[in-house]
């Protein structure tokens, strides 16, 4: 396995927009992502396929408007790409090791790019298609749900979000994924939809636990279809609420 945590990764040139994401096709699974609305903030999801059983896939949350954080995504981005292709190449990786240098570096390539504190949090996870597991972290982010035969788990923080301190490192767990498993992951967008944020009167958010139910009622055996099932009874419920927030939901299901 490669060590890189003596190597120094710095931030590339700053680009106007990051590279559109084409979800690899997998073995025995399925995943996409849709995003709803006009982007005005910071989500960002991304995904490749880092060896012939390993697909890598990512979702993020820049703190602050889309036309200022350009330039972190896209630093981000090319970090994620190069770094987590050649951290999981290799056939006798140690993945957690591996997700903890990833982040590692993604978090000193955001400090970098935007020259400050730049809170990002972000769930990044590694599928094995032989094995059917995920390597995870999750920076801070919105819970992951992951959905079995057993119930509905949440796959929380593991770590502090990206961007604010330069040796920040995040825990790596493994799970497994059953045949039929899904596993959701929502930006906080959708979570805190129908929040009044002005705060001139209350107003109820749409919630994780709202997400879990969805999450529970859906069957569909595609991915693209679960995001859009949940996605679609989200904008339901903020009908009428002005749009806030990026409003984003990802999802990986195991179908053999």
């Amino acid at each position: 396995m490669h060590s890189l945590f003596h190597s120094r990764v710095t931030a590339p040139p700053l680009k106007a927009e990051p590279v559109p994401t084409v979800f690899p096709k997998i073995e025995g699974a399925d995943i996409a992502a849709v995003f709803v609305g006009k982007r005005i903030a910071g989500d960002f999801y991304d995904s490749i396929r880092a060896s012939p059983q390993r697909v890598l896939f990512g979702l993020l949350d820049v703190a602050g408007r889309r036309e200022d954080n350009r330039g972190i995504l896209t630093a981000a981005q090319e970090i994620f790409r190069n770094l987590g292709a050649e951290l999981f190449s290799g056939s006798d990786v140690n993945e957690s090791d591996a997700m903890t240098q990833l982040c590692l570096h993604l978090n000193r390539g955001i400090i970098e790019a935007s020259s400050e504190v730049h809170s990002c949090p972000a769930f990044i996870g590694c599928y094995h298609e032989a094995f059917g597991t995920l390597c995870y972290t999750n920076a801070g982010h919105t819970p992951a749900l992951l959905r079995d035969s057993s119930g509905i788990a949440e796959l929380g923080s593991t770590g502090l979000p990206l961007g604010l301190f330069s040796h920040a490192t995040c825990d790596a767990p493994i799970v497994g994924l059953e045949k039929g498993a899904a596993l959701l992951l929502v930006s906080r967008g959708v979570v805190e939809c129908g929040a009044n944020h002005d705060k001139s009167a209350s107003a109820e958010e749409f919630g994780l636990e709202r997400a879990k139910q969805l999450l529970l009622e859906a069957r569909p055996n595609r991915a693209q279809e679960l995001c859009t099932f949940v996605l679609d009874a989200n904008g339901k419920f903020g009908a009428g609420v002005p749009l806030c927030d990026d409003r984003t939901a990802l999802a990986l299901i195991r179908t053999s």
